[in-house]
Parts: C-alpha cells; structure tokens; sequence
C-alpha cells in the first residue's frame, strides 16, 4: 500500500472507532507509540505492536461511554500522515469531555512504524 492508501485506510477505520482493526491492519509488528508524556497509567514510549494493542486496551477499559469521534482529512507528506483527532468521551468516574490530539504517523516498507500523539 502507498502512504496515501494507508491514509486513507486509517482514516476509514479510526472514524469508525475501529482503532485495533487499524493496527492489526496497517502497523508494522515493530511500531513505536509514543504519547505526549508519561502518566502513571501509560508509558511516555510502547514498543510493538502486542504491546500497542495491550495499550488500546486499556485504554478502552478507562472509557464509560465514547459518543463521538470526528477526524480531519488526513495530509500526507512523504512517508508522513498527520490529522487531528476529537473524541467526545466519558472517562470511568469523570464527567463527560473532548479529547483533541493530532495523530501523526510514520509509514515504511508499506507499514505503519511509529505513531505519535501531540495535545
């Protein structure tokens, strides 16, 4: 697949809160995650795709309800893919609120092989 077939791909599955589907799909088996900053439930830096998916999970499992999910049209650039992410989430004990992050995403050898998240 070319960067802009994986865009696209991406873009398809993330809007359908498909996000495991996306990385069984398109990552590599050695991708990097890497988020804005540690926090004590999730490492600064993930490393393999078990592990990516481990931290999709849990994620998941901090989620009470996701009402919504709206992602721009993905710009690439090069082996680069970048949109913004807006997610209207209930978080388990916290009240309802967005979540905005811009996704950028690193393609090789027709893979995913790093993604990182910036709010």
């Amino acid at each position: 697949m070319t960067t802009q077939q994986i865009a696209s791909r991406l873009a398809e599955l993330c809007r359908k809160g498909e996000f495991e589907t996306a990385q069984k799909e398109l990552f590599s088996k050695d991708v990097v995650s890497i988020e804005p900053y540690a926090t004590p439930g999730f490492e600064k830096e993930t490393k393999g795709l078990p592990a990516v998916i481990k931290k999709g999970h849990q994620f998941e499992a901090m989620v009470e309800k996701t009402h919504g999910i709206t992602l721009s049209e993905p710009l690439v650039a090069g082996n680069a893919i970048a949109f913004a992410l807006d997610m209207d989430i209930t978080m388990k004990g916290q009240d309802r609120s967005n979540m905005n992050e811009l996704c950028v995403y690193q393609v090789k050898d027709g893979k995913i092989v790093s993604e990182e998240f910036f709010m």
